[in-house]
C-alpha cells in the first residue's frame, strides 16, 4: 500500500466511524431509548433527535481539528486539550439542544408553567436536570475523544513497530551481506600474485585460465543474493572454479574427495557457504603441510535435514571448547553467524578433530528444495 491509499484508507476509516457512530447514538442511544422508557414519543420527535445528532457530528469535527492541531504538540498540550476540548464540546452541545428543543419541541413558556405547578421543587428539578443532561454530553464527548485518541496512538504504535520491524530486517539483510562479501583478500593477493608469476614464467595460456576462472568465481560471488539459496550442485560448481584456481598454486599438493549424495544435490544452501570453509581449510591445513593435504566433502539427507561435512589432514586447530582461537578462523566465525542470521536454532556447526589429525566441520541446517521442503 502507498502512502496516497494509506491516507485515503485513513480518511475512510474517520468517516465510518464519525458517521456510523453518530448515527447508532441517534436511533439507538436516544431515540430508541426515550421511546422505550416513555412508551411514546412527541411529534417532530425522531427529526430533532437527526437535528441534534448532526450538531455533534459539527461539534466533534471541530474537535478533530483540534486534536490534529496539538497532536504535534508536548503530551501535557495534548492532555489540556482532550479535558478542555471534551468539556468545552459537551456544553457547547447540551446549549444547542436546549436552544432547539424549547424553539421546536416545547417552548419556555410550556416549560415555565409546567415548572410552577412543581412549586418549591422546581429549582432542584431544573439543576439536577441540567446536571443529568451536561453529563450525558460530556460523557458522548468524553467518549469520542477517547476513541479518537486511541485509534492515533494505536496508529502511531502500528507505524512505530513496522517501522522498528523494517530496520530489523534491513539490519538482518546488511547482516548477512557484510559476512556474504567478506571474501579473503588474502585469496585475491595470491591468486594475482600466481597469476603475475605464470606471465613472468611465460605461461600465458595457464594464467589467462586463471584469469578467466578468477573472473567467473567473483561474478558468482557477487551476483548471488545473500539473501537467495542455492542447490548444493550450483554451490559445488562455484567450489570447482575456486578450487581449480587454488590448484595452479598448490598443484598436486591439494587433493579433493567429493561424497554427494544424489537427494542432496538439489539441496538449498546458502551461496558461497563452504567456500570460506575451504579457503580456512587450505590456509591452516595444506599450506603448513610439507606434502599438501586432502579435503573431503560429504552431503547426505537425514531426518528432513541436509548434514554436511567438510574435513581436512592438515595439522588442525587447537580448538577451545569446540571454538577455534581468536587469532584463527575468521571464515569459521563468519559461516556461523551467518548460519544463525539464516536458520536460528534450527541449525548445528560444530567443529571437531579429524582422525588422527585435521579438521572436521559438521553443519546441519533444515533440507529445502526449489519445490519447497524436502
Amino acid at each position: 500500500m502507498n502512502a496516497r491509499d494509506f491516507m485515503i484508507d485513513q480518511r475512510r476509516l474517520f468517516w465510518i466511524l464519525q458517521l456510523g457512530g453518530w448515527a447508532a447514538w441517534g436511533l439507538v442511544g436516544k431515540y430508541a431509548y426515550t421511546l422505550a422508557v416513555m412508551g411514546e414519543t412527541i411529534p417532530d420527535y425522531l427529526a430533532y433527535v437527526a437535528v441534534i445528532t448532526l450538531i455533534g457530528v459539527v461539534i466533534t469535527l471541530v474537535l478533530r481539528y483540534v486534536y490534529r492541531y496539538v497532536w504535534t504538540k508536548p503530551v501535557w498540550a495534548r492532555a489540556v486539550a482532550f479535558a478542555a476540548g471534551s468539556a468545552a464540546a459537551g456544553w457547547a452541545w447540551i446549549k444547542a439542544r436546549a436552544v432547539i428543543y424549547t424553539n421546536w419541541i416545547e417552548s419556555d413558556k410550556e416549560i415555565g408553567e409546567w415548572l410552577e405547578k412543581m412549586g418549591d421543587a422546581a429549582e432542584l428539578y431544573e439543576r439536577v436536570y441540567f446536571l443529568e443532561s451536561f453529563t450525558g454530553s460530556l460523557s458522548v464527548m468524553l467518549a469520542w475523544s477517547t476513541l479518537y485518541f486511541g485509534i492515533k496512538y494505536a496508529r502511531l504504535f502500528r507505524e512505530m513497530r513496522e517501522s522498528a520491524l523494517k530496520s530489523a530486517a534491513m539490519a538482518h539483510e546488511a547482516q548477512l551481506k557484510m559476512l556474504r562479501y567478506q571474501l579473503n583478500p588474502h585469496f585475491l593477493f595470491n591468486t594475482l600474485n600466481a597469476i603475475s608469476t605464470l606471465i613472468l614464467e611465460q605461461q600465458t595460456e595457464l594464467a589467462n585460465r586463471m584469469v578467466t576462472k578468477m573472473s567467473s568465481f567473483l561474478r558468482y560471488s557477487l551476483d548471488n543474493n545473500p539473501m537467495q539459496k542455492v542447490t548444493l550442485r550450483q554451490e559445488l560448481e562455484a567450489l570447482k572454479l575456486y578450487l581449480d584456481i587454488e590448484k595452479v598454486r598448490f598443484e598436486e599438493r591439494l587433493n579433493l574427495d567429493l561424497e554427494i549424495s544424489e537427494d542432496s544435490k538439489r539441496a538449498l544452501i546458502p551461496s558461497l557457504l563452504l567456500q570460506p570453509l575451504v579457503e580456512n581449510a587450505i590456509k591452516y591445513g595444506i599450506v603448513q603441510s610439507e606434502g599438501g593435504g586432502n579435503l573431503r566433502i560429504a552431503s547426505k539427507v537425514f531426518a528432513g535435514d541436509l548434514l554436511i561435512e567438510l574435513s581436512d589432514d592438515g595439522p588442525g586447530l587447537a580448538l577451545i571448547n569446540g571454538q577455534p582461537p581468536p587469532s584463527n578462523g575468521v571464515g569459521l566465525r563468519n559461516t556461523r553467524e551467518r548460519l544463525f542470521e539464516l536458520y536460528g536454532n534450527r541449525h548445528s556447526f560444530r567443529l571437531s578433530k579429524s582422525d588422527p589429525h585435521g579438521l572436521t566441520i559438521h553443519i546441519r541446517i533444515p533440507f529445502e528444495t526449489e519445490q519447497g521442503s524436502g
